[in-house]
């Protein structure tokens, strides 16, 4: 029983594949490596582990014992599914907030909008919505106004300790 030595560009751990005879194809061991990690739609590139150079041919002979180096590649005609967070970037929507367009609703104005969506403010304002009122039903009510002064501009982040305490010793007393 011959063997190939196998490992994807990723890990760093080689895989053998075992078949009958001397040499095997590029195209059966491409066949024999995507059933056995279960891989879709997508195409392998193989090159020898040792000088890097890649096996363009699907008729092209590997030896046994060979070692190999496998990298994906998406199938041709399909598009890519890599998609990367991109930060975030000051656009048209953001720099009218901060001049002070009249036609953006307030903060304050958001804070009560239950739509989001469609609400016409910036990003960043609507961000602040929905941190807020997503959080809204784990606070009392006083606890929420708290909350609500702290992001229409007050302090930065959640009330002090102290502002929580307060709140929870005078709804006790009433």
């Amino acid at each position: 029983m011959s063997c190939v030595h196998y490992r994807f560009q990723s890990r760093l751990t080689y895989d053998s594949l075992q078949f009958e005879g001397l040499n095997i194809t590029v195209g059966e061991l491409k066949r024999q490596i995507m059933r056995r990690e279960r891989l879709k739609f997508c195409q392998l590139n193989i090159s020898k582990a040792q000088t890097d150079e890649e096996y363009t041919d699907d008729d092209a002979l590997i030896p046994k014992n060979t070692s190999v180096i496998i990298r994906r590649v998406p199938a041709a005609g399909l598009k890519s599914s890599n998609r990367r967070f991109v930060g975030h970037q000051a656009g048209p929507s953001a720099k009218s907030s901060q001049t002070g367009d009249s036609s953006l609703l307030s903060l304050e104005q958001l804070l009560k909008t239950e739509n989001l969506a469609e609400a016409k403010a910036s990003e960043e304002d609507k961000l602040k919505a929905v941190m807020y009122q997503s959080s809204l039903c784990y606070y009392s009510s006083r606890a929420a106004a708290l909350l609500r002064t702290s992001a229409s501009g007050g302090a930065q982040g959640f009330p002090a300790a102290s502002c929580w305490r307060w709140t929870t010793q005078t709804e006790r007393e009433s």
